[in-house]
């Protein structure tokens, strides 16, 4: 990036104007007329930077006047009045006072300004800046000299005090900036407030803050509400240096589609911007406005502006980076869940087909005869292989609907016992001849589920136990009333029981306890998960923990309705 100072004549008037290269410059590709300033121009006044310093110069001066004509007012009524033979060190106030204010030159001419009007007013020959006294030389001298050094003292001081001032206020901004984006769970939470801040901060009228690479930008901060976006011919942009060299504004003319549309700034107000980029990529801009009378921001609101940028773009690049590893970890795990849905189907599901195909093609054999008994049997064992297929089959079903949120419960009151009862007496036959005890008496309030999905989490519970308590080990299933209002409903085997530390993944899909001696696996391991999917779904909650009689117990917690069910007709 390069510039290039050219003056040019136009209509017998010098234009001095600045050039610059912006081969190496996006989003415009040819070179731009950045600021244009006439001589003429600047004696008029009528850039605001010009007479902002006009401004100043002019306080400056009817302060240092004003001070050196309070100073000799004093030196005059101490001298006359007052029979002191030299009041000259009054005027080192009126330097202390000024060097405060203004600094280091101002305080500097004050001391000049004192030594002339002291010569002049208070020693002979009055009126003129000879002196007859050669004593007198030394002692103007010598109070010139301590003005000097006096005035000199106070600016440096008064400076150091400005710039710590002035460091601390940055170091506030900064801290402010920097805990915003580090408390906010993502970039687009925090820009809000940093726009608020930086706007009170720099001065500015108005900040806004776009991400997104050129061309597409979205505004994700505005400070000014729902009012549009303003546009500008021409931008002052922040243009970045190498190594410690301090970032310069530079004026760019716009192009002509990006403002068309949009409402125009007026002549008053500078529009800034500042590019959010990281690792040479632009990941979006930082633009205000402020009032021109105020000048171009100062060299500290100007590294808080860059610093803002810089920030906000190393928490872009680290949304980027998060996203990225978030979604590498869910593929991980989409992987990892396909691959054990594969691995268990393959074996799970041959495992029946094969028993069906078998059967089947045994009573289709005709060289085989089969007694009727043998028959009924054969016809028995494809009925339970074919309904362990479809308990498979509707497990995964289940996962599926649950995963894709296509669950929409009809949430009804309901009695406990009309729903539990049914479910065991359907299962009786694979539960076989155990100690089944139902408790359902302490709860008298109905339940607020669906009927259907209850159904299938009873069922799967009970399967569970079933498959993992085999005879004769008891099953009990009871209900009680809790204290927060919901109704628990527990099944609780006294099976071999569930190791502490597998209770706490016992829910997880495809996750099954090894159990000792056991070589053929059991199970799509998905049951439980179901279980737990479905009561979620319902408003309720599931846990698991050792059981009264020695193995499992699951406790469900259920909604209790205010209302009784309508009886049905």
């Amino acid at each position: 990036m390069t510039a290039a100072c050219q003056t040019v004549g136009v209509r017998d008037r010098l234009l001095q104007a600045v050039l610059w290269d912006t081969r190496q410059y996006q989003p415009w590709p040819t070179p731009t007329i950045l600021f244009v300033r006439s001589p003429a121009s600047i004696t008029a006044g009528s850039d605001p930077t010009t007479r902002v310093r006009l401004g100043r110069g002019l306080l400056i001066t009817a302060t240092v006047l004003a001070a050196i004509a309070a100073a000799t007012a004093a030196v005059a009524a101490l001298e006359t009045a007052g029979g002191i033979d030299d009041a000259s060190p009054v005027y080192l106030i009126a330097v202390v006072v000024v060097g405060v204010a203004f600094g280091a030159r101002p305080a500097l001419l004050t001391a000049f300004g004192a030594f002339l009007a002291y010569d002049v007013l208070f020693t002979d020959p009055r009126f003129s800046l000879t002196v007859d006294d050669p004593r007198v030389w030394l002692d103007l001298l010598l109070f010139l000299f301590v003005a000097v050094v006096v005035g000199r003292l106070v600016a440096v001081q008064h400076r150091r005090a400005e710039e710590a001032e002035q460091r601390s206020r940055e170091a506030n901004s900064l801290f402010a900036l920097s805990r915003m984006l580090v408390t906010a769970t993502s970039t687009e939470d925090a820009v809000p407030g940093i726009a608020r801040r930086l706007a009170s901060d720099g001065q500015l009228d108005r900040v806004w803050i776009s991400v997104g690479p050129v061309g597409r930008e979205r505004v994700v901060a505005d400070t000014g509400g729902d009012a549009p976006i303003p546009s500008a011919a021409v931008v002052a942009t922040l243009a970045r240096r190498p190594g410690d060299e301090p970032a310069q504004w530079i004026r760019t003319h716009e192009p002509r589609e990006a403002v068309t549309g949009r409402p125009r700034s007026g002549g008053s107000v500078e529009s800034l911007r500042v590019r959010i980029e990281a690792d040479g990529e632009v990941l979006g801009s930082l633009s205000a406005t402020r009032d021109r009378a105020l000048g171009m921001p100062t060299r500290e609101e100007t590294r808080v502006l860059a610093l803002a940028a810089d920030q906000i773009a190393l928490s872009l690049r680290r949304d980027q980076v998060t996203r990225i590893a978030t979604d590498l970890e869910v593929s991980r795990q989409g992987d990892a869940l396909k691959t054990a849905l594969i691995d268990s189907v393959s074996h799970d599901l041959r495992t029946p087909l094969a028993s069906i195909r078998a059967t089947a093609g045994g009573l289709a054999d005709p060289d085989v005869e089969w007694a009727d008994q043998k028959r009924r049997e054969a016809a028995a064992v494809i009925d339970a292989e074919a309904a362990r297929l479809d308990r498979l089959v509707r497990g995964i079903l289940d996962l599926g609907r649950i995963d894709s949120g296509a669950l929409h419960p009809d949430l009804e009151p309901h009695d406990l016992a009309s729903l539990v009862e049914p479910v065991v007496d359907r299962l009786r036959p694979i539960l076989g001849d155990r100690d089944l005890r139902l408790d359902l008496d302490d709860v008298s309030d109905p339940v607020v589920v669906d009927a259907m999905l209850f159904d299938v989490v009873l069922t799967n519970l009970l399967e569970n136990a079933a498959n993992h308590a085999s005879e004769p080990a008891p099953l009990w299933i009871s209900a009680s009333a809790g204290p927060d209002g919901r109704v628990r409903l527990v099944v609780e085997d006294g099976g071999p029981g569930v190791p502490p530390v597998e209770l706490a993944r016992l829910f997880q899909r495809f996750h099954r306890v090894a159990r000792p001696g056991q070589g053929a696996r059991r199970g799509l391991g998905i049951g439980l998960s179901v279980v737990k999917g479905l009561t979620e779904a319902m408003g309720g909650a599931v846990s698991a923990g050792p059981s009264r009689l020695g193995g499992l117990a699951v406790t469900i917690e259920l909604e209790r309705a205010s209302e009784p069910p309508e009886a049905e007709a």
